[in-house]
Order: structure tokens, then C-alpha cells, then sequence
């Protein structure tokens, strides 16, 4: 289940304060420096620091190239 698009253009990584982009049942920040990703638990956002992930570049490249579905 996707996130309200509403709710998802308010919130930001809390690290480095970019935009999020849902991607396969996690938050992934936009921010280049950070690549952090946080769960989505039983459709609520995870969004505490130790709870999230460093995704490698590649990672972090192919999951912000993701087409959001239409």
C-alpha cells in the first residue's frame, strides 16, 4: 500500500532534511551525500536514524531511476 502522495510531500530524511521517494516498501532519500533508506512497517513510516540504511551508489541510482507507477 502506497503512502499518501500529500503526506509524502511534506516529509524528509531527518539526516540530511531532502526529499523522500517511495520505493518498494521503503523511504529513500534523494540526498547524494547520505543514500539512506527507512522501512515502511505495516504502512507507517520507520523514520528514526538507527532504523535506517546507507544503500550502496548503485543502489541508490537504480532506486531513484524507479518510474513511480502511474
Amino acid at each position: 500500500m502506497a503512502l499518501d502522495p500529500q503526506l509524502l510531500s511534506i516529509m524528509v530524511c531527518p539526516i540530511s532534511h531532502a526529499p523522500l521517494k517511495e520505493v518498494d516498501g521503503w523511504l529513500v532519500s534523494t540526498d547524494p551525500e547520505t543514500r539512506r533508506r527507512y522501512p515502511i512497517r505495516d504502512g507507517i513510516p520507520v523514520m528514526l536514524i538507527d532504523e535506517s540504511e546507507e544503500m550502496s551508489l548503485d543502489d541508490w541510482q537504480a532506486a531513484l531511476k524507479t518510474e513511480d507507477p502511474a
